[in-house]
């Protein structure tokens, strides 16, 4: 592995432990993007893949976020995009602006187009992420932790059938219901293709790996632990496995699934469960029953509430937590475009304030 400048702020890995903290590391998911200006900027003159696949850029926005908000974030999150895989695994996909399959997958027939093995050391798309990774590991000069991710396979299962993103998930689910082995099939292969990319990313410098169910909710739980668990369960599994004495902490957000908290604390193999805002935390708390640490979970809209709203939701939050002993502070879903800087500013400083109480 690379040699990197050592650490200096390592609240977040060790919240990631379960750790009690001074106060909760605090980092938004989609920190890097459309909120800034200065990313706004970059997008004048560069595509979104386009940033995705080239490490130097992908740097640059990476560092954007920590260097706005000097001193008030405890992680860098690498710019890239879930839908990294489903193109590695030789699909098509666009930013229209949203993310558009030019030949999503109609039925179980058109698996045969994809890539039977997929080498994440040699997929282009996989291997900038990477070089990004270790690029971006060295110019943060220690100052915060470099997270890793992934999307989870159902999530991405879903886009590559839909075509991109959904009302219904209609055509998804009817592949579930009609072809319940195929999707499984499926779903174990993207769930290979994850394994490898995470282990790739740790050894490249992340220094925490999230993977990103966010389309969990669509599904009762009954599917959501027949056909999305299993691969969840193997991806944090392995991933530890391989990596051995090099293990990095690993968070899985499956947005809706609160009916799973307990279960997936049990039986999933990861550090970290991140919450969506759709559950109180001191409910999350006693399910898991201090058998992992917890991320979230402030409504991303609060943002757009003012500095009262943002203030006394921060405030509910961290005492609904009941401390900072395992707890990373974040948004339920992440950032939307239209936030103002300047609430967020707010939003993480409040969090410095009443996660240290």
């Amino acid at each position: 592995m690379p040699q990197f400048p050592a650490l200096k702020n390592d609240l977040l890995l060790r919240a990631a432990r379960g750790e009690k903290t001074e106060r909760a590391p605090v980092w938004i998911m989609r920190q890097a993007g459309r909120h800034l200006p200065e990313f706004m900027k970059l997008r004048e003159t560069h595509g979104f893949f386009e940033i995705c696949q080239t490490p130097a850029l992908a740097c640059e926005v990476t560092l954007q976020p920590v260097r706005h908000y000097a001193g008030l974030l405890d992680a860098a999150i690498i710019f890239s995009d879930i839908l990294v895989i489903p193109q590695a695994m030789g699909m098509e996909v666009l930013m229209q602006p949203g993310p558009h399959f030019t030949e999503p997958l109609s039925s179980p027939e058109d698996v045969k187009k994809l890539l039977v093995d997929v080498d994440v050391h040699a997929a282009m798309e996989l291997r900038t992420v990477f070089e990004a990774l270790t690029l971006t590991r060295t110019e943060l000069k220690g100052e915060v932790p470099l997270i890793g991710f992934c999307g989870g396979p159902w999530t991405l299962f879903a886009y590559m059938v839909e075509g991109g993103g959904s009302r219904s998930y209609s055509k998804v689910k009817s592949w579930l219901f009609k072809y319940p082995e195929e999707s499984k099939a499926l779903l174990d292969r993207i769930a290979t293709v994850c394994v490898d990319f995470l282990v790739g990313q740790a050894r490249a410098g992340a220094q925490l790996l999230q993977v990103f169910d966010t389309n969990a909710g669509e599904l009762s739980p009954y599917d959501f632990h027949t056909f999305a668990f299993p691969a969840l369960q193997r991806i944090g599994k392995e991933v530890h496995e391989r990596l051995g004495a090099d293990a990095v902490p690993m968070t899985l957000f499956a947005k809706g699934a609160n009916h799973a908290i307990a279960h997936l604390a049990e039986h999933a193999g990861y550090d970290v469960l991140g919450l969506d805002w759709c559950i109180e935390p001191s409910e999350a708390r006693r399910l898991v029953a201090g058998k992992v640490a917890l991320q979230g979970n402030m409504d991303p809209d609060i943002l757009y509430g003012g500095a009262e709203a943002i203030e006394a939701t921060v405030k509910r939050t961290a005492e609904s937590f009941g401390g900072s002993k395992g707890w990373i502070a974040n948004l339920g879903h992440g950032i939307t475009p239209g936030a103002n800087p300047k609430d967020v500013r707010w939003f993480f400083e409040c969090v410095h304030k009443y996660s240290a109480l």
